[in-house]
């Protein structure tokens, strides 16, 4: 299995203020990894710099073997914000060509994205008379444009019910089984549980890494959330 992102002892510094401190993580290709952590904990801040938006003081970022930020890389990372990224008084496929056009992707992949997050049956409606989770779903679609290799999402499940995000979840696995890589950030311990590998990130630094069952073994916790706070307050085994 290919690695898709490697991250070598990556440092940030904002205005003398240290943000993350010797960050390495290798991310293997079609598997979903959680960056879990509390919120200012330097989640996003790593997703930035893997976009190669986040300047760093110290370290190298590199995708599908490229540094972080190169061109050839736009067509093939998708990135979903925190913050809703389509226009509210467009539809659904409104949105989508708009973006496809701005891509340069094929407009035959503005319906089949349409499908792929199960929301053909909205293709006409208004974005803003949508649902949270069914909004979500369109700035997923929108990432998905031009076939990315590789996905990163920060909180796309925030505010979402339950019933919602285990329908983006499944949605994320699907897209695992065909070959992406998705680094999904949240603060929801219980997310990992959907996760193949998870980062523990605190105070700008990771705490842990590794499968979710292996996390709670060398721990010695009974859930991940429990794992999480032994590794914070230094009580692992």
């Amino acid at each position: 299995m290919n690695t898709a992102i490697e991250i070598r002892d990556l440092s940030v510094r904002i205005d003398k203020n240290p943000i993350l401190t010797g960050i390495s993580a290798s991310l293997l290709s079609g598997r979903i990894i959680g960056l879990l952590g509390p919120s200012g904990a330097g989640k996003t801040t790593i997703i930035r710099a893997i976009l190669g938006l986040q300047r760093f003081s110290k370290g190298s970022v590199t995708v599908l073997g490229m540094p972080a930020g190169s061109k050839r890389l736009h067509s093939v990372v998708g990135y979903v914000t925190q913050d809703p990224s389509v226009y509210s008084d467009l539809t659904v496929t409104e949105n989508l060509s708009y973006f496809a056009a701005l891509l340069g992707a094929e407009k035959s992949q503005v319906k089949a994205v349409i499908a792929e997050v199960d929301l053909t049956e909205f293709a006409d409606a208004i974005v803003a008379h949508l649902s949270g989770g069914e909004r979500a779903r369109v700035s997923l679609a929108v990432a998905l444009l031009g076939s990315p290799k590789v996905l990163l999402l920060d909180e796309p499940t925030v505010g979402l019910d339950p019933v919602l995000r285990q329908k983006l979840w499944s949605t994320f696995r699907d897209l695992a089984d065909k070959g992406i890589t998705l680094l999904v950030t949240s603060h929801v311990m219980d997310e990992a549980d959907h996760c193949d590998e998870i980062m523990f990130v605190r105070d700008g630094r990771v705490l842990a890494s590794g499968a979710p069952t292996s996390l709670i073994a060398s721990t010695g916790a009974s859930n991940m959330e429990g794992a999480f706070l032994k590794l914070a307050l230094g009580e692992s085994k």
